[in-house]
């Protein structure tokens, strides 16, 4: 089997978990922080709106598409191009008060107008109400906390109920972190912000699944070494696998973000932030959590024995 890192390292992953927890713990709260404070920039499909998507004829600029539109008076306008020889364009636009059908036929109509019937052709056409809006917002978010919770009861049942809540709360970290990047960025939530939030989620239990496995494997070998010790050689065992895997996973996304184009920018960003960060969380957030519940399982009962002894 090919390695790229050498058998037998022994690099001391769990002695540095207190310096990863600070850094995690300052990431959530600047990404809380983004969230609360500045809020996503929610797209057509969850605030509401119209989007048009328009082919001319002959190469076009935004700037024209938009001082054609500025009669309409709308209070905000996205105009996209994307990318193909300047003649194919998405203009977003949000909801007003004629209501997001009524916007979409009069983008188009004006469009026709200023450049002619015969030099547009309109491709599509989607309009969003605010009601819709508010129920996809709504099932996107119970969506991606049920794909979180349930990957956490699967490991609980499959290992240990301390794995599954280090999954379950390593997961929570680890979109939390990229919905602030998302958000810091400036990207657009929309449908594929969710499917690639859904894609971190199983990315990152994914890895967890085998540090996990090799965790419970090293533990029945060797039950009388600390716990510390066993989660350090394992990681270190899965190493090389974790790299070789993470890392093509790595380069596919990032490849997609270079040279997707500008319509799966969003998308891929997302999955080039959750694919480090999920390979991180794996061996600092959910191993550091199964250590903490190791470690406060004997003082516990060291507690509840010297009680025990003073009733005595």
């Amino acid at each position: 089997m090919f390695e790229i890192i050498p058998p037998n390292t022994n690099f001391d992953f769990i002695g540095w978990r207190r310096p990863a927890i600070g850094v995690s713990l300052v990431m959530v709260a600047a990404s809380l922080a983004l969230l609360l404070v500045r809020g996503p920039n929610l797209g057509i499909d969850f605030a509401g709106g119209s989007l048009v998507e328009a082919r001319f004829k002959t190469p076009r600029q935004a700037d024209e598409l938009r001082s054609a539109l500025d009669a309409a008076e709308f209070p905000t306008l996205d105009i996209q191009d994307l990318g193909k020889d300047h003649t194919e364009f998405l203009i977003r636009v949000p909801l007003v008060g004629e209501g997001s059908e009524g916007i979409s036929s009069r983008v188009a109509s004006m469009l026709r107008q200023k450049f002619g019937e015969d030099q547009v052709d309109i491709l599509r056409i989607e309009a969003v109400g605010p009601r819709v809006g508010e129920t996809l917002r709504q099932q996107a978010v119970l969506a991606i906390l049920f794909a979180t919770l349930m990957m956490g009861v699967y490991i609980w049942v499959r290992f240990e109920w301390r794995f599954g809540v280090g999954t379950g709360i390593a997961i929570l970290h680890d979109v939390i972190i990229v919905v602030g990047c998302l958000i810091a960025a400036g990207y657009e939530f929309d449908l594929n912000i969710v499917a690639s939030l859904l894609t971190v989620v199983g990315f990152s239990v994914n890895d967890k699944v085998v540090v996990s496995d090799r965790i419970r494997e090293t533990r029945r070998k060797d039950r009388r070494s600390p716990l510390a010790t066993v989660l350090n050689r394992s990681i270190n065992e899965m190493l090389s696998r974790t790299i070789l895997t993470n890392g093509t996973a790595f380069l596919a996304v990032l490849s997609l973000f270079l040279f997707g184009g500008s319509v799966l920018h969003g998308f891929a960003f997302a999955l080039v932030i959750g694919s480090v960060i999920g390979t991180y969380s794996s061996i600092y957030i959910a191993s550091t959590i199964v250590l903490f519940f190791e470690r406060s399982a004997p003082q516990r009962s060291v507690s509840r024995a010297t009680a025990a002894a003073r009733r005595g």
